[in-house]
Parts: structure tokens; sequence; C-alpha cells
């Protein structure tokens, strides 16, 4: 088993009233992750954005819960 982190960028932004996931970025480590969060959070089309990690075995598509890095202006778990 092949254990493989992923570091995730989300925005997050209102849509008709109501808050949905943009388009998640993958990204290289946790500080590049803080870092394109802290920039989507900032984009006035955005609400806010959050920054995670997730461990897991992608052969088996088994994976831990997401790890928050940093979490950014408005977020919905619920969305995550």
């Amino acid at each position: 088993m092949s254990q493989v982190t992923y570091f995730v960028a989300l925005p997050f932004r209102y849509v008709d009233g109501e808050m949905v996931a943009g388009e998640p970025q993958e990204c290289r480590d946790a500080f590049k992750a803080r870092s394109v969060a802290a920039v989507l959070a900032s984009n006035a089309d955005n609400c806010g954005a959050v920054a995670f990690s997730r461990t897991g075995d992608p052969a088996l598509g088994e994976f831990d819960d997401a790890v928050i890095i940093v979490r950014l202006g408005e977020v919905d778990d619920a969305l995550m």
C-alpha cells in the first residue's frame, strides 16, 4: 500500500444566494496550498477559501479525513 498526501486549495462563492465550492486546485505542499487559498479568498468573486490535505492510497481509493491547513473568509463545512 502506497500512501500519498494531496494538498488542495478550494474556493467558495455564492451563486443565487447559496454557497458553493469552486474548482479545487492541487498544490505541491502545505505552504503552496495556504498561499493559493489566500489568493482565492481575496478574489472578489469568492467569499472564502480553505487549504487542506488528505492522505491515503489512490489505488484503493481510501483516504483519511481532510486536515485543514487554513480557513479564510466564509467556508461551509458541509461542502468540503
